[in-house]
């Protein structure tokens, strides 16, 4: 699982751009499922068939993009300036290493006035800071244009014996765990169809969820994101890496689906915390519960330190939760789902 989730974050494709990617994962699903497609949003739909006719069909989503930066102008000097792609957080950006993807991936380095020159109690802002690859200012202009996208650069890897640290693991590792889903059930004569999903465009608005959503026009959904970690600065509302996955409650989700998915839990021995969502989760869970008709929608996060970052650190445990959550959910499925009726 490690090595999965080091490989999906490892790969560049922020919102907009994920053609970098798509194609990658949609060859990783091939493997385990009977079908799978790139639509026309850029989203990869893989489905694993019933061998029952006219069989519920389940969709499994997570999305693919990740946060990053564009190019915005190109200066005499050779600098690059940028606007953020996402909830890019500007503070983390001073001295971050980064890859310019023109004509050919670039090294680079944001760069920052020294402290000691600044005034006192200042921060930079995003249009004081400037991209430097080190060329010369004609080279630069050879082989970048605006409207280039840049991505976060830095790749820990493991991080003690149990956690995972690096860029896009927000939505990433969810993209492993449903991986890990398919290749699980590759083989089972299940009596529902499942489909997975890799979308686009969610930290820029859920985009790829809602479009795939109506697509496949499921029975009901199951989307799977990150939500955060305790860390020494934040408790509120997160949730202690290690400790399995999370379930969400609140008007967002399906309460007979996410009960049933806390049964599972229970049945199986998973770990599952409880989160609760008064109303937008901020997921694409959100647009994919009002997709067609309506899509009976549950939430699975996995804990995650510092989102947003190139740092984005998370227990491997965590994810092998939510996948055997998930894999006993499908397996105990048959077929029908007056369960589901209110």
């Amino acid at each position: 699982m490690r090595k999965l989730i080091r490989k999906l974050s490892d790969m560049r494709g922020i919102s907009g751009f994920e053609y970098r990617l798509t194609d990658q994962i949609a060859d990783m699903f091939k493997k385990y499922c009977d079908d799978v497609k790139i639509d026309s949003l850029g989203s990869v739909i893989a489905v694993k068939r019933s061998n029952k006719p006219n069989a519920p069909k389940l969709m499994i989503e997570a999305h693919c993009d990740e946060i990053g930066l564009i190019v915005t102008s190109i200066t005499d000097e050779g600098y690059l300036t940028f606007a953020n792609v996402g909830g890019v957080d500007e503070r983390t950006l001073p001295s971050t290493e980064v890859t310019v993807h023109g004509k050919e991936d670039l090294w680079g380095v944001i760069g920052i006035k020294p402290n000691y020159l600044l005034e006192q109690g200042k921060t930079a802002k995003l249009k004081e800071l400037a991209v430097d690859t080190g060329l010369s200012a004609e080279k630069v202009k050879e082989l970048v244009a605006v409207g280039d996208s840049i991505t976060l650069a830095q790749s820990v890897g493991r991080l003690g014996k149990k956690q995972f640290s690096g860029k896009s693991l927000d939505d990433r590792a969810s993209v492993a765990a449903i991986m890990r889903v398919m290749k699980n059930i590759k083989d089972l004569d299940i009596d529902i169809d499942v489909y997975a999903v890799a979308a686009v465009q969610e930290e820029v608005g859920c985009r790829g969820g809602k479009t795939t959503a109506y697509g496949i026009n499921p029975d009901m959904a199951v989307a799977i994101d990150v939500c955060h970690g305790i860390t020494p600065d934040n408790s509120d509302n997160a949730f202690e890496v290690g400790t399995g996955t999370v379930l969400s409650v609140g008007p967002n989700l399906h309460p007979k689906l996410t009960d049933e998915l806390f049964a599972v839990s229970k049945r199986h021995g998973i770990k599952v915390s409880t989160d609760v969502d008064g109303g937008n989760t901020g997921t694409d869970a959100w647009e994919i519960q009002v997709a067609c008709d309506g899509v009976p929608t549950a939430l699975i996060s996995i804990p995650l330190k510092y989102m947003h970052t190139s740092v984005e650190t998370l227990a491997v445990s965590d994810v092998k939760a939510t996948v055997n959550l998930l894999t006993e959910f499908i397996k105990e499925q048959r077929g029908e789902l007056q369960w589901l009726n209110f």
